[in-house]
């Protein structure tokens, strides 16, 4: 009889001890089934001042030198070599350096490198992605993948890209999302946006303003022949829409108050690359077309053929979402 008493009072305690555990562990009102919230905070590059003081930091900092002054390394006149077609710095596209979000910039590259391109139809590593720009926007020839030059530019996006998990991506990294209008971008609309907001810097023939010894730019030029590539990036009015509506005007507008609506950023984009009126170079090997897997093509790539049914003006002028929507209902890549 005792020893039954004693079980019945080992098993009150046991019960008495889950049921504080229970009460302890209960979580506030409403908050039952709470879940921790996404970070959704822009990424937010390393300082200058933490680049190591040892070997990889000379590299970096030459890396990033290289990014900043292009031209006086590598231009028609480099210092180290003649590889760029023209006197752009890659900092001209990718802005501060690489390190402005929603511009054109490195903070994730290191990570998702080597990376399927699909306007070579090839995986590419980082340095041959940088040899595709010096090629494209900049006109010129590729530098050997073992040049010092290649190596800093790729320890420098090493080093940016710390903490970035490998083959992800992270907020800022790519262009601002924009509102497609219903329309077709208006090139008229986008001239008087041009000379209202971009002629004061980048002129009024669009021919760039130089520095104060004519050895690069201040503000690039953004069409003729001593500007970037029909084909490269910036020449895709979506791709350069995306990227006025976060940074343009300069010193006015930022990712998170833009100056631009979306209609205006896709309309003076649409002015800036029309070939029509405003030429600018071609690639030097045309013996091999871009995109040659045509579903991989980015949809306001504006040369044809298309595993779609819209034409060469459309893809580049829009209206885009019936290529959206049409991309979607038969399962092929939408690609901007």
């Amino acid at each position: 009889m005792a020893n039954y008493r004693l079980k019945t009072l080992i098993l009150f305690a046991v019960i008495g001890i889950w049921g504080v555990v229970a009460c302890n562990n209960t979580a506030p009102a409403g908050k039952e089934n709470s879940i921790p919230a996404k970070d959704t905070s822009v990424f937010v590059p390393p300082d200058t001042s933490t680049i190591p003081h040892d070997q990889f930091g000379a590299m970096v900092r030459y890396g990033r030198d290289l990014i900043v002054n292009t031209a006086y390394y590598i231009g028609p006149n480099g210092t180290v070599g003649h590889y760029l077609g023209n006197k752009m710095n890659c900092t001209n596209c990718h802005v501060d350096a690489g390190t402005r979000p929603f511009a054109f910039n490195f903070f994730s590259s290191h990570a998702r490198y080597p990376q399927y391109r699909g306007r070579e139809n090839q995986v590419l590593t980082l340095g041959e992605r940088i040899n595709n720009c010096i090629m494209r926007p900049h006109s010129g020839t590729p530098m050997p993948l073992d040049s010092k030059e290649i190596v800093a530019m790729t320890c420098y996006m090493r080093w940016l890209s710390a903490g970035v998990a490998i083959g992800q991506h992270v907020k800022g990294d790519e262009g601002l999302e924009l509102e497609y209008p219903d329309r077709a971008a208006d090139v008229q609309k986008g001239a008087t946006i041009f000379a209202e907001n971009c002629a004061s810097c980048h002129g009024a023939t669009g021919q760039g303003q130089w520095n104060a010894d004519s050895t690069t730019y201040v503000y690039p030029p953004l069409w003729g022949p001593w500007s970037y590539q029909k084909g490269s990036s910036p020449s895709r009015v979506l791709k350069a829409a995306r990227f006025i509506k976060a940074n343009m005007p300069d010193k006015k507008a930022t990712w998170d108050k833009p100056f631009l609506t979306d209609e205006q950023a896709i309309d003076v984009a649409a002015f800036i690359d029309d070939y029509e009126i405003h030429p600018r170079p071609e690639k030097k090997d045309k013996s091999v077309a871009d995109y040659p897997d045509y579903k991989m093509k980015a949809i306001d790539y504006d040369t044809g053929p298309y595993v779609d049914t819209f034409s060469e003006r459309q893809h580049k002028y829009g209206p885009y979402k019936p290529i959206i929507e049409y991309h979607k209902a038969h399962n092929l890549p939408v690609i901007f």
